[in-house]
């Protein structure tokens, strides 16, 4: 049996495949980072980093949670999450408090603070629909395909686990 090589148009696909810029990954890195660069302008009234606006929309939305839930809301461990918290609480935004039904979990409430803050926040969201340049429905559209994305990737993340083959 004999292996032909590949043709020069394969090779050249495949290399191609190598190219920064045909990594999927890196065009949601870059999307990312732009997106984080004009939050950082929008929420500097605010006078919260990007990752203080995703804690404060959670307990916005939910009220009152365990560390552990938030946690699980944002897909951040408690060793990033702590610091976020701890400089939230310094603020005047939240409060952490040892639950009354379970001593080993500790909650986190908005102060009335962190509740006002949330009417300032209402233009967020209209702001970063302008910057983008999309309507409302390319938004949507764009945020179903990647939360596709992200449960597709969970899902192979869990396939290679060791214990799940």
């Amino acid at each position: 049996m004999t292996v032909t090589p590949p043709s020069t148009a394969q090779e050249n696909a495949t290399e191609d495949w190598l190219h920064l810029d045909s990594q999927i990954c890196f065009s949601l890195h870059a999307a990312s980072r732009a997106f984080n660069g004009v939050y950082r302008v929008i929420l500097k009234d605010l006078g919260l980093t990007y990752p203080q606006y995703l804690v404060m929309l959670v307990l916005w939305e939910q009220g009152t949670l365990p560390v552990k839930k938030l946690g699980e809301h944002l897909r951040l461990d408690s060793g990033t999450l702590s610091p976020l918290l701890k400089r939230l609480e310094t603020a005047g935004l939240v409060r952490r408090e040892r639950s009354a039904r379970d001593e080993r979990s500790v909650e986190v409430r908005l102060t009335e603070e962190g509740v006002a803050l949330r009417d300032r926040a209402l233009e967020v969201p209209r702001r970063i629909v302008t910057a983008t340049g999309f309507d409302l429905a390319e938004i949507g559209a764009l945020r179903e395909r990647l939360d596709q994305l992200t449960a597709a990737l969970d899902a192979a993340a869990a396939q290679e686990l060791p214990g799940n083959r």
